[in-house]
């Protein structure tokens, strides 16, 4: 994850707890990669390296870079190449076979054209750059349910919230700005599970909104939120259903 989300904490027993469903669903976007043996290939947001063994298991080389020392070590056990590094600040040149993320850069919301502009660099000529996070939509129902029960804080909703989720026109010209060919784009709702319930959730990805509100009274703060969800987002059972929207892609530098 990029640095300036250093209000979201990253805890790579927690994510496993709440949030294996990331590494999981991720085949999709893996199967979009298609990696290949001897490939060079970069994960860009790795977290704790799950993931990024799959990627290495075909044979390719892969190099994980994440912004949280906490998911690198988890990585480093996982046997994985992963670098502590600002996804702002991609140190690579033309090193790459493909550049592959997941779940990843909607998190990266203070400057996307820098990010695109790093993985543009690191990759080699006919490079391809394969990613899926959340896009336009992702979470809506949990962000009004955030951002009302914010309001009795008092909180500034549109500065507490630390996501990127842009519409598929507005991604593919900043991937063609940056002189990408678009093979592939799409906006794709995926209803997800969650294994440990909303609170569960919040928990882990929540983290920078439940920052706003003064320490003694965020564990209210996180009830009222899952309160106001249950309604539209628990069954009779008392499964949990996150609306989720992902934006997937496939995009290649031309041919030099």
């Amino acid at each position: 994850m990029p640095v300036d989300a250093a209000s979201q904490e990253w805890n790579s027993v927690r994510y496993a707890q709440n949030a294996r469903f990331v590494s999981d669903l991720g085949a999709y976007v893996l199967e979009l990669l298609s990696p290949r043996a001897e490939e060079r290939i970069l994960d860009l947001g790795c977290g704790d390296g799950v993931l990024t063994r799959k990627i290495a298991s075909s044979g390719a080389r892969v190099v994980g870079v994440d912004g949280s020392p906490d998911m690198v070590t988890a990585a480093l056990k996982n046997g994985i190449d992963a670098r502590l590094v600002d996804a702002y600040q991609l140190g690579f040149e033309a090193e790459f076979d493909a550049v592959f993320s997941n779940a990843a850069l909607h998190w990266m919301k203070r400057d996307p054209d820098l990010v695109i502009d790093g993985v543009r660099r690191a990759l080699k000529p006919e490079g391809r750059f394969v990613a899926e996070f959340g896009g336009h939509g992702c979470v809506a129902a949990v962000c009004v349910a955030l951002f009302a029960s914010l309001e009795k804080y008092g909180v500034e909703t549109a500065s507490a919230n630390p996501w990127y989720f842009p519409s598929l026109n507005e991604y593919s010209k900043r991937l063609e700005r940056h002189g990408f060919d678009v093979d592939y784009i799409e906006l794709i709702p995926r209803p997800t599970p969650l294994p440990t319930g909303m609170r569960g959730w919040l928990e882990t990805f929540a983290i920078p909104f439940t920052k706003k509100v003064p320490q003694e009274s965020r564990a209210a703060f996180l009830d009222e939120v899952t309160a106001r969800l249950q309604p539209v987002l628990c069954d009779s059972a008392g499964n949990w259903t996150a609306d989720y929207m992902r934006l997937r892609f496939l995009a290649r530098v031309p041919k030099s």
